[in-house]
């Protein structure tokens, strides 16, 4: 693995000098970084903690355009928050009816999209679910630690609020989540199990209704605005010397025995004026995590990496009246729609569509998009009515990347120089900060701080992902 660096504290108590210049405008680094999101940025933090220089390439012109965009706010997942197990199913009747939970299944002929849910639907199984989330336990509280590390080290703040509340709306619904319930217990998460009344306790926003069969409160889980974070974090690596190529798309890329080479397309009208601007950026190592870009890079590199894109939404609106609005972020467990307070807002999140992919990246059908939007607006109107000012309601819309197992991808390629970091799904924008340090330690060749089997569980290598060891991709 490649170690130049040796690792060291990133307190900005050592700089390195800016990239090195070569003629034919070639900027070289340790390391290039792929994608300007969340993962992107934070891949970028932990590579630079351990003492590389980096780069990051990204299309938009600042950091945070897509997915991260609109995420519903909650940091990190607990066993009910997951996107896989018994409280998710697909089929024909979801595809007619619709689905309880809140994600819309319309594959049409799309053989690609049935596989895809076919194989989420065998983690509905409880020993599969109890499995997979024993496996991402130890990525949970790696990234919680590192996440509050990072925000108490540089005195950030982002909107955070502790204190989420899942809501249930029937027995059923409770019978569904024992599985989830009994890993909580196992897994000593702090937690209580509420009556209504004790959820009106906990959380006096909550309407007196009939259709409320109790809760589950985490008193230390959090929400916090994930956009502002990323900017956050990017402001403080670029005074560290971090690269930033905004407004750039790359163009294509070649592995080689002893580097890598990165070709940029040209400037994008609307990019920083500090932008990087050289045509070629050469590095030891190359970090793909580019969000729901990320595939076609993947494959035009031989890699077949069984990541589906799926389209998720999001409602934001400013509080409307104060004495309606939760004062912590309040999850809809049915329709797994989360309710989050965001300073003086409030935002809806999740309604996920599965469909063809080459839908998927095009402008979704206003029947469809219809269905998500009413999803969202039906969960705030059961558990937040009136607390929105509807009149300045704003709908949002992203493509995020999930994997047939509902676990991140994140590892080492068949290529010693290639790496991925994707497919983190909608539950927990805060796993990124762990995933990020898998990475960081697999480039720099130091040990890993997660167990083999919760490694494996999210490398690449279990969907067998091979890759030839020279390779040249062009993304027209």
């Amino acid at each position: 693995m490649i170690a130049r660096f040796p690792a060291r504290r990133f307190d900005g108590a050592r700089r390195f000098p800016n990239a090195v210049q070569r003629p034919g405008f070639l900027l070289v680094m340790d390391v290039i970084v792929i994608g300007g999101g969340l993962t992107g940025v934070t891949t970028a933090y932990q590579l630079r903690a351990a003492g590389h220089r980096v780069c990051v390439i990204e299309q938009h012109a600042t950091v945070a355009q897509e997915a991260s965009f609109g995420q519903g706010g909650l940091v990190l997942p607990t066993p009910l928050d997951v996107w896989f197990g018994p409280g998710l199913s697909f089929g024909l009747r979801q595809m007619l009816f619709g689905s309880r939970s809140g994600m819309i299944y319309q594959p049409g002929l799309s053989a690609v999209a049935r596989s895809f849910v076919r194989h989420l639907n065998v983690e509905r199984e409880p020993e599969r679910f109890a499995q997979q989330c024993v496996r991402l336990r130890p990525l949970v509280e790696l990234s919680r630690r590192l996440l509050s590390e990072t925000e108490a080290r540089h005195a950030m703040e982002f909107e955070q609020r502790e204190g989420v509340l899942h809501l249930f709306r029937s027995p059923r619904e409770l019978k569904q989540a024992a599985a989830g319930l009994s890993l909580l217990q196992q897994f000593d998460y702090p937690h209580q199990v509420l009556d209504p009344d004790g959820c009106r306790t906990i959380e006096p926003s909550v309407p007196k209704i009939e259709a409320l069969a109790g809760g589950v409160f985490f008193p230390y889980e959090r929400s916090a605005n994930c956009p502002l974070f990323t900017k956050q974090l990017k402001t403080l690596l670029e005074e560290n010397e971090v690269q930033f190529a905004l407004g750039r798309r790359a163009l294509s890329f070649k592995l080689e025995s002893e580097r890598v080479v990165v070709h940029l397309a040209p400037d994008q009208e609307g990019a920083s004026s500090k932008t990087t601007r050289t045509e070629t950026i050469a590095g030891d190592a190359l970090v793909i995590a580019a969000g729901a870009g990320s595939q076609p890079l993947l494959k035009e590199a031989g890699l077949r990496v069984p990541l589906y894109p799926v389209r998720v939404h999001a409602l934001t609106a400013p509080i409307g009246y104060e004495e309606h609005a939760p004062h912590m972020t309040v999850v809809d467990y049915e329709s797994r729609v989360t309710i989050s307070r965001l300073h003086n807002r409030m935002r809806f999140a999740s309604a996920p569509l599965v469909q063809a992919q080459r839908k998927t990246f095009r402008p979704t059908e206003p029947k469809l998009r219809e269905r998500a939007l009413e999803t969202l607006g039906q969960a705030g109107h059961t558990w937040v009515p009136g607390a929105a000012k509807l009149s300045a309601l704003r709908d949002w819309d992203g493509i995020t990347l999930m994997s047939p197992d509902g676990l991140p991808v994140t590892g080492a390629t068949a290529h010693p120089r290639l790496f991925i970091n994707a497919g983190h799904g909608p539950g927990g924008w805060g796993l990124a900060c762990g995933t990020a340090k898998v990475v960081a330690d697999l480039v720099s060749g130091q040990p890993a701080e997660l167990d083999a089997d919760s490694l494996a569980a999210i490398s690449p290598a279990r969907f067998s992902v091979g890759g030839p060891h020279t390779s040249r991709s062009d993304h027209r």
